[in-house]
């Protein structure tokens, strides 16, 4: 593991809330519009089990978005994420409200964004992350780049490397090798 990715993992170590961004991060950040208005959203179902193994092993998931649209409620409610936060302006604000009702300190937290209005949450948390395909200005400025892009992957990268710093990796895949 190179010095970068161990750094990486020893704050993905102390993490007890991840917070995700949608488009760009748990999408390709493409947004399709029906006709009658209606937002219609691609997720990828290896980032969605990668969200559900993170939360059965204890670390509590928070998917936070500028945007609002009922196809994010009703993925975050298949995937069974009780924090859902949506139209936030001022993310950092809320992630330090998660953190404060949850007695953590914000070390404790981490973010995952690919844009420049990730930033200032970005740099708040304990660990942060983006995307392959990120904006320049955010890849120079994270503890982890994912190898793939969003909606392809990249989240479920990010869990995984959680799951291996925190050591639970092994009790994540017991269930899927017995």
């Amino acid at each position: 593991m190179g010095s970068v990715a161990t750094a990486a993992a020893a704050k993905a170590n102390r993490l007890v809330l991840m917070g995700f961004d949608v488009d760009g991060v748990l999408t390709d950040g493409t947004l399709y519009f029906g006709t009658q208005g209606d937002e219609i959203k691609a997720f990828s179902s290896l980032d969605g089990h990668g969200l559900k193994m993170l939360q059965r092993a204890g670390v509590e998931v928070a998917i936070i978005s500028g945007r609002s649209s009922r196809a994010l409620e009703l993925r975050a409610e298949n995937l069974g994420v009780k924090e859902l936060h949506m139209g936030v302006e001022d993310k950092r604000r809320l992630l330090a409200e998660l953190a404060a009702r949850r007695g953590i300190d914000l070390a404790q937290t981490g973010y995952m964004g690919d844009d420049v209005v990730d930033l200032p949450i970005l740099r708040a948390c304990g660990f942060s992350a983006t995307v392959a395909d990120a904006h320049d200005e955010v890849l120079g400025r994270v503890d982890y780049v994912a190898s793939k892009n969003g909606g392809r992957g990249a989240v479920r990268e990010v869990c995984d490397l959680i799951l291996r710093a925190q050591g639970k990796w092994d009790a994540a895949m017991a269930e899927y090798l017995t």
